[in-house]
């Protein structure tokens, strides 16, 4: 089974029932313009709450869509994240500073599967600014197939994240499908996600992947 991140974090409370609830990353958003946009300060408040409150905490990212390498690092320490996520095509100079500096990096897929040995994990994402889209799940199983481990994102919810996992994600992320409006996540909707995704071994979603 894949891994889970729940991204667009911006609640505390939440924070603390997504980690009992089995989520193994959570996620903030950094971005100028983004609905989910969190300051560094407010997510190291709820990084310290979720740790100090969960009996396994999960794995804090924060997504960065510009900057240099030192000015996200410092972002990154001040809210005490464990890893980076380059949501762009960021250089590998950037990449291989922040993995320097002892943070994770995920980068964004630029469509070319031989640069992918730079960052530790490639998103595959669909999303379009605020807007959450499928992306082109074929690719999955080839970054894999070329070494990489893999992220995969944009509009994964409860009715399709068995199939999603199917593709051989490593890591599945979910973000708008469990909010009841723009950066509102509910506890709720996450449940029943996890619901779905628990269900997905008897319902055989790699069969039915291979017929569609």
């Amino acid at each position: 089974m894949s891994l889970l991140k729940v991204c667009g974090v911006t609640d505390g409370a939440f924070a603390i029932e997504a980690a009992r609830l089995g989520a193994d990353f959570l996620g903030f958003v950094f971005a100028d313009g983004s609905v989910r946009r969190i300051g560094a300060e407010e997510a190291g408040i709820i990084v310290s709450q979720t740790r100090q409150s969960a009996l396994r905490a999960p794995r804090f990212a924060g997504v960065f869509t510009c900057g240099g390498a030192e000015e996200i690092a410092a972002s990154a320490r001040r809210a005490s994240l464990d890893i980076v996520q380059l949501h762009w095509n960021a250089d590998d100079g950037t990449v291989h500073a922040l993995k320097k500096e002892g943070f994770e990096v995920w980068r964004l897929f630029s469509g070319d599967i031989g640069s992918c040995s730079a960052p530790d994990v490639v998103l595959v994402d669909g999303r379009i600014g605020n807007e959450s889209r499928l992306a082109d799940w074929s690719l999955v199983p080839r970054l894999k197939a070329a070494g990489a481990r893999t992220v995969l994102a944009g509009a994964i919810s409860e009715k399709n994240i068995a199939l999603a996992e199917a593709t051989g994600a490593d890591i599945i992320d979910v973000s708008s499908s469990i909010e009841t409006s723009h950066g509102i996540k509910s506890v709720e909707l996450l449940e029943r996600l996890i619901t779905a995704r628990n269900r997905q071994d008897t319902k055989n979603p790699q069969k039915k992947l291979k017929s569609d």
